[in-house]
């Protein structure tokens, strides 16, 4: 949370050597923090160096390619359709296409394309009273009374059954009906006093013949059971050039049935899918003539005619018309001379009664009601703000009253009206000032007649804020959410706050404010771009001009670490840090940190950490207390000392009041204070709650190195995300 670090010119200077093996620390209330780390790689692929997290942080390496993890075993799921939005929520919407649509298909095709599983009829479904009997047929008879007994038999080819007492009996060509009425005439010639039950068990099958335009013609062999739309089912139906209106079955030579799948479809007619016999031929004429019908209705397809069809009948077999369908425009197209005309446009209600017949190849739109989007627009402080139909007459007072009213802190005495006029030279622009009071109490001059696209904007009171919200945590005697009035000083909310603790360490406030971090994040967002485009375009152009296989899978690799230290990079968020320097009440009234308050202000007041933090090339990266006889090499020193890749003239300090100072940076080791306006030893650099920060030679990863002002972007974005990036 640490934000930006106000930086003197030789921290500047420091910058744009700062190698980039990363290291990204979030600093909370003090400078104790979560870090993210970034580890340089050596060619072998292995991390070179590890830091020790300290304790309480949570690092997050940037490793090396790992090898790909097996694919998860793919398992074959069923997909279902995307449901696609009727004409009408399109309409609702507003998504209604300004043209009529004719991506549409034959009707009733694609029933049969993928026919249930279960359709065709199962061997133990019970058999009606009108089913033949046959060869192969399964007979089971059970008698109970003065006499039992149970019989399975088997009608063989000849047509017969053999039962005890009864003999040999032809049963071929009967009906299930008449099979009982003969078995219960048969046994009453040898026993009476006894009841009897008659029922089939396996059915025998039957072979058929589907031929002509269907989609599979061949021989089904199919259940003794089957209707002729079972066959078609089997055959996968008719092909596009085969009919859906006369498909015939043929027995012993003759058409018994002229079978109109548009009845089953469109009316649920099933009085004609007789039961088939052995030998049944089904077959498929050519298709008729074509018919399409596109736009409002409610199933458009390209539809099959039989006989004299019209406009209405037409409409009828796509389910009439639709919610939107506009009845003053119809529309035909017809193939004239090898293109496609309109030959026909007419009010709908006009041609009911009129000798129009379709064509083959006509196609008749139906077109949809046109949206009149005529509005006027209400925003500001109205209980509905938005977009609401005009119509003539309609009034200031209208209007208001629809949107329910003004809102209790509305400036009623003024709201703006924009007006737009279409002139020859283009579109004119008026600004109207109404008083609202006058106008909802009916006074003409002011409660104006609106025109069409006329915009209102009604003002709040001014200076208007329900509540200013801000928040003080840490060591104050009250800490909590308080509300501000407008011009509140920060040095007053801290009395309201009943003042500072004896614990509290002011070196190290932090204070966080929304506006500044969405500024921040918008910097960071674009340096990131930036920044991004520069490493993958130069790792880019090194792949394709690649010398050797070898030296293409490296440059490959290279573009891996700097997809993964962009993605890093992208996940860094603005804090929104103004860096401060807080003093007892009565001094803080005094300079100017005591700013004023706005909306989303927080401020966070750390008890002393008694600590000193060094990070970066030291071979233990820690936490040490606190002694202000020590000056930073000696912390340096506690830390284990310089690894070899240190660039021990660049070290840095991270301030806990959110600044960045180079350590002793003066002649004799004394430098100026811009804060405390004096010149200071070096000695007095570290103070509680500070960071030493030694930063990594930049020489440690190439493709990083060649980066132009890598450096510099990297510090920048840190200082604004309130993170610190260093190098170990």
């Amino acid at each position: 949370m640490i934000k930006p670090i106000r930086l003197t010119s030789c921290v500047l200077h420091l910058t744009s050597y700062i190698v980039v093996s990363l290291l990204i620390l979030i600093f909370t209330g003090s400078a104790f923090a979560q870090q993210i780390q970034m580890v340089p790689v050596t060619p072998a692929g292995q991390p070179s160096m590890q830091a020790q997290p300290l304790q309480g942080q949570q690092p997050i390496l940037l490793q090396p390619p790992q090898p790909a993890p097996p694919p998860p075993t793919q398992q074959l799921t069923r997909q279902l359709p995307e449901e696609k939005p009727s004409e009408f929520e399109l309409f609702i919407s507003g998504k209604v296409p300004l043209t009529v649509s004719t991506d549409i298909k034959q009707f009733g095709y694609d029933l049969f394309r993928q026919p249930p599983s279960t359709f065709a009829p199962g061997d133990k479904i019970p058999v009606g009273p009108d089913y033949v009997l046959g060869p192969e047929d399964e007979i089971r008879i059970t008698v109970w009374g003065k006499i039992e007994g149970q019989w399975s038999v088997v009608v063989d080819r000849d047509g017969n059954i053999s039962l005890p007492k009864a003999g040999i009996l032809g049963v071929t060509g009967l009906t299930f009906k008449e099979l009982k009425e003969l078995l219960h005439k048969e046994f009453s010639k040898y026993y009476t006093g006894f009841e009897m039950n008659v029922s089939m068990g396996a059915l025998r099958t039957i072979r058929v013949y589907v031929v002509g335009n269907a989609e599979r013609p061949g021989s089904y062999t199919v259940s003794a059971l089957s209707t002729l739309i079972n066959a078609l089912f089997e055959a996968g139906g008719p092909s596009k050039v085969g009919t859906m209106r006369d498909i015939q079955l043929k027995r012993n030579g003759k058409t018994i049935v002229h079978f109109d799948m548009y009845d089953f479809l469109l009316k649920g007619d099933k009085t004609k899918d007789v039961r088939l016999m052995p030998e049944d031929v089904i077959f498929i004429a050519p298709v008729g003539m074509l018919a399409a019908i596109a736009g409002s209705v409610h199933n458009p397809a390209i539809y099959e005619l039989k006989g004299e069809t019209r406009i209405p009948q037409l409409i009828d077999m796509a389910g009439g018309l639709n919610a939107i369908a506009f009845k003053g425009r119809v529309q035909i197209e017809r193939i004239i001379d090898s293109s496609r005309q309109v030959v026909f446009e007419s009010n709908l209600d006009d041609i009911r009664d009129k000798d129009i017949t379709l064509q083959s190849g006509d196609v008749v739109k139906i077109f949809q009601i046109v949206q009149d989007k005529r509005t006027v627009r209400l925003s500001g402080t109205v209980q509905r703000e938005g977009e609401y139909g005009f119509k003539s007459g309609m009034t200031v007072k209208d209007l208001i009253s629809m949107a329910g009213g003004l809102k209790y802190y509305t400036y009623n005495k003024e709201a703006e009206l924009t007006r737009v006029y279409v002139t020859d030279k283009g579109p004119r622009t008026e600004k109207i000032i109404i008083n609202l009071e006058k106008a909802l109490a009916g006074d003409r001059e002011n409660n104006i007649q609106l025109k069409e696209d006329d915009y209102l904007f009604v003002r709040t009171v001014p200076e208007w804020q329900l509540y200013r919200i801000v928040t003080i945590s840490g060591e104050v005697r009250f800490p909590g959410t308080y509300t501000i009035q407008k011009g509140e000083r920060l040095s007053s909310l801290i009395e309201r706050a009943g003042g500072y603790t004896d614990n509290s360490y002011l070196r190290g406030a932090v204070f966080t404010r929304e506006r500044v971090r969405e500024l921040q994040q918008k910097q960071i967002n674009e340096m990131v771009e930036r920044l991004e485009r520069e490493l993958l375009g130069r790792g880019a152009a090194e792949t394709a001009t690649a010398l050797s296989p070898e030296e293409a899978k490296i440059k490959e690799y290279e573009i891996k670490q700097r997809r993964d230290f962009a993605a890093k990079l992208k996940e860094i968020k603005a804090k929104g840090r103004v860096a401060i320097i807080l003093n007892q009440l009565e001094l803080l009234k005094k300079t100017p940190y005591d700013i004023e308050l706005e909306e989303g202000d927080s401020i966070f007041i750390p008890s002393n950490p008694q600590s000193v933090q060094v990070i970066g090339s030291v071979y233990n990266q820690t936490a040490f207390v606190y002694d202000k006889d020590k000056g930073y090499p000696r912390y340096i020193d506690l830390a284990g000392g310089y690894t070899e890749n240190a660039d021990k003239k660049r070290v840095y300090i991270l301030k806990a009041d959110g600044t960045a100072v180079r350590p002793g940076g003066g002649f004799l080791g004394i430098s100026w204070s811009k804060g405390s306006q004096r010149w200071e030893f070096g000695s007095q650099d570290i103070e509680p709650g500070d960071t030493i920060v030694v930063p990594e030679k930049l020489e440690r990863i190439a493709w990083m190195r060649e980066i132009k002002d890598l450096t510099q972007i990297l510090y920048q974005i840190a200082v604004t995300a309130g993170v610190l990036i260093v190098m170990f």
